[in-house]
């Protein structure tokens, strides 16, 4: 079975700039590209990403989705292949099963693509994002990138914590390798 980096979009690939309602607002990460590359080589990539701008009605659905085509495109311009791109909607108090930490975007991932969620990582900038993975009992590692410096304090003493998505790659890459 494969495994898979499941990728959060603003603040990790893309600068945070808020809710994004045209792909001219995307800008991403510098190192973005190598670094989605490399961990393709053994990872399948995914892109979960919570968009309450939708529910609060400062974007549509289809100003997400052009970001998120948009986003992919660009990756696919560079060489790396997003599998495929899962989006909540809703705000965290709507109660919705698929907004991060709940795991259901991970579990459609394993069951539509047969993914190895246990061999898999998240990366993002919110501590959510690290959740995320130990509820499937993946590892989610951090980035100090988007909105990462301001909820350091909130993690665990455990959590990996890297300063972008370049180095976050390279962990990855590098446990990955240790444990075959």
């Amino acid at each position: 079975m494969p495994k898979a980096v499941f990728l959060d979009r603003d603040g990790t690939i893309i600068e945070d700039g808020g809710h994004l309602s045209t792909p001219s607002q995307a800008v991403f990460i510098p190192g973005a590209f190598d670094a989605l590359k490399r961990l393709q080589e053994e990872f399948v990539l995914f892109i979960v990403t919570n968009q309450s701008g939708i529910a609060k009605g400062e974007i549509t659905e289809e100003d997400a989705e052009r970001v998120n085509g948009y986003v992919v495109g660009r990756l696919a311009e560079a060489g790396v292949h997003i599998r495929d791109v899962f989006v909540c909607p809703h705000l965290r108090e709507d109660g919705c099963p698929c907004i991060k930490p709940k795991p259901h975007f991970l579990h459609r991932a394993a069951e539509q693509y047969q993914i190895d969620l246990p061999a898999s990582f998240t990366v993002g900038d919110h501590p959510h994002d690290v959740e995320f993975a130990r509820n499937v009992g993946g590892r989610g590692v951090y980035v100090l990138t988007g909105h990462g410096p301001n909820h350091r304090n909130e993690l665990l003493p455990d959590v990996v914590i890297k300063p972008d998505i370049c180095a976050a790659a390279e962990y990855i890459l590098k446990v990955s390798a240790d444990h075959g």
